[in-house]
């Protein structure tokens, strides 16, 4: 069985620089509260661009370069339907870092 130490080893094993870079950008990402609210929502559901700027009172121009930048780090995907995108979450391993993180900031 093994202990803490050893998890803990396991997880830096494979720091390398581009594991360092995509980590760093992941937290980018989830630092931008734009970008928050809508990986929030996506984590519900599967919206377009247009609801989501709607629910969230966004402009369309604003989601669409949100998502752009969401998207190239795999955080979300999309699904074409006509000439409408749908997008959802690409990662449950992000979700359950903004869940963490929630609990975090909620915790008393």
């Amino acid at each position: 069985m093994e202990n803490q130490n050893d998890n803990h080893q396991h997880l830096t094993d494979n720091l390398d620089e581009e594991t360092l870079f995509i980590v760093s950008q992941t937290f980018k990402a989830l630092s931008d509260p734009t970008r928050l609210r809508i990986l929030h929502l996506l984590f519900h559901g599967e919206y377009s661009v247009n609801d989501i700027a709607d629910k969230l009172s966004l402009l369309q121009s604003t989601v669409s370069h949100q998502l752009r930048f969401l998207k190239n780090l795999r955080l979300v995907k999309f699904r074409r339907e006509g000439t409408t995108l749908f997008y959802t979450h690409d990662d449950e391993h992000v979700l359950d870092l903004l869940k963490q993180a929630i609990e975090h900031a909620n915790h008393q």
